[in-house]
């Protein structure tokens, strides 16, 4: 029988993807609410009226505005919010991508911190240690913007050539270079000049790159978000996710970076230089994290704490999430990394609005990371339903398959290596099985 085309759709393997990060997303907000509800009731000094509050600040804190006098929460666009919104998502797109590339090619890219943190060290010194005097702010933030590329993508090679050359896996390779990315910060600022003494509490952070009249151009966009901390950076972000799309689906670079993800030794037996591969693809990927951390600092707006070997920079491993929710899709990653920093909002206003803090955001973040990572099964769920109804169904066109129509028909299959389930397969040269 012929199908709608709303069944066709949701046949799609895209579709169920889809429906498996969107019933992730749910079920964490779900979560959050849960646990605002649980903490609410158990607290007789809060009650129905402050859950309800936080459950909406949960599901809507981008559009919260404050309170009234009468300490009712009002509702409505927020300039600030909806800035602060684009510029927490420039760095999570660029981290997100950095792992949705590795992925793409059969890689696990933890090392998004890492590579997050030398970006760092590199823009800030680059930013801070040319001075505008001599050379002009616009092209001392061109130098540092791809100063933390270049740092982010030999950062990554690192784990990409030891998984190429020595099969370390990159995982574990990752993590080490992660700890030593935050302990040669730590060191490199720390013998630095560019610690702000200029307070007393201030002395563990390092200038803003407006100390050296550096900082990225905003575009009009503080118009449209006054008093936010927006600027272009979000725009070169998009910028960069709709290149890798390009990159990862449209070049021969990209096929032979997925093909070596799929099976790096299929891969060498078609030509394909699969060890080259590996290094370049952990290398783009410590790029554009190196970028996320250069696009963030050279904002102008924020200052970097150099101890950070007590810690390793959340918007590295929150990439992961935001690579998982997209599929590893360059173009979903905006979208998933925008949904991200509303969470954080959200969770700012939650703080500031609520009795709530804001790390029950993080719980949510955390419930939505563990059930992307089991979307798999959420998708065979969402299969269960086709699977249990084609059990008993005949072929689509309600024929009956004829015997003769069999894959053990000799004369349609006279290769014995299909009728016969004991020959042995065909032998390729040098005596290999294919």
């Amino acid at each position: 029988m012929k199908q709608s085309k709303l069944h066709t759709l949701y046949e799609k393997d895209m579709t169920k993807k889809i429906l498996a990060s969107l019933l992730s997303i749910l079920i964490g907000l779900v979560v959050g609410s849960i646990i605002i509800a649980a903490v609410g009731f158990s607290n007789p000094e809060l009650g129905a009226s402050s859950v309800w509050d936080g459950i909406r600040i949960v599901f809507a804190g981008l559009f919260s505005t404050g309170r009234t006098a009468s300490g009712v929460l009002t509702w409505g666009f927020n300039s600030t919010n909806f800035g602060n919104m684009l510029f927490r998502a420039t760095p999570l797109i660029m981290t997100g991508l950095s792992v949705a590339v590795a992925f793409k090619t059969g890689l696990f890219n933890i090392g998004a911190p890492g590579q997050y943190l030398m970006g760092t060290l590199v823009s800030l010194c680059i930013a801070l240690g040319i001075p505008s005097s001599s050379v002009a702010p616009w092209l001392i933030w061109i130098l540092a913007f791809l100063g933390g590329v270049a740092a982010g993508a030999v950062w990554g090679a690192i784990p990409g050539a030891l998984k190429a050359f020595l099969n370390i896996n990159e995982v574990l390779a990752s993590i080490m270079t992660n700890w030593l990315a935050a302990n040669l910060v730590t060191w490199m600022f720390d013998i630095s000049n560019f610690k702000n003494l200029v307070e007393n509490t201030k002395s563990g952070y390092i200038y803003k790159t407006t100390y050296n009249d550096v900082a990225t151009a905003k575009l009009g966009l503080d118009k449209l978000f006054p008093n936010s901390q927006v600027n272009a950076g979000i725009l070169v972000a998009i910028l960069f996710a709709i290149g890798m799309y390009i990159l990862m689906n449209k070049t021969t670079l990209g096929y032979e970076l997925k093909a070596c993800g799929m099976n790096r030794h299929s891969a060498r037996y078609a030509g394909i230089r699969d060890k080259r591969n590996i290094v370049l693809s952990m290398a783009i990927a410590g790029g554009l994290a190196g970028g996320g951390a250069a696009l963030y600092y050279l904002s102008g707006n924020t200052e970097f704490f150099w101890s950070t070997y007590q810690t390793l920079p959340a918007e590295g491993f929150n990439g992961i999430p935001v690579a998982l929710l997209a599929v590893n899709n360059p173009i979903a990653v905006i979208f998933t990394a925008i949904f991200m920093s509303v969470l954080d909002i959200a969770g700012l206003q939650l703080t500031n609005l609520t009795a709530y803090n804001e790390y029950i955001t993080d719980v949510i973040i955390a419930a939505i990371v563990y059930l992307s990572a089991f979307s798999l099964v959420i998708r065979m769920l969402l299969d269960g339903r086709k699977k249990k109804r084609k059990s008993g169904d005949t072929p689509a066109d309600d024929q009956p398959v004829e015997p003769a129509q069999s894959l053990g028909d000799p004369d349609l299959h006279p290769d014995p290596a299909i009728t016969d389930p004991d020959a042995d397969a065909p032998v390729a040269e040098g005596g290999e099985q294919a």
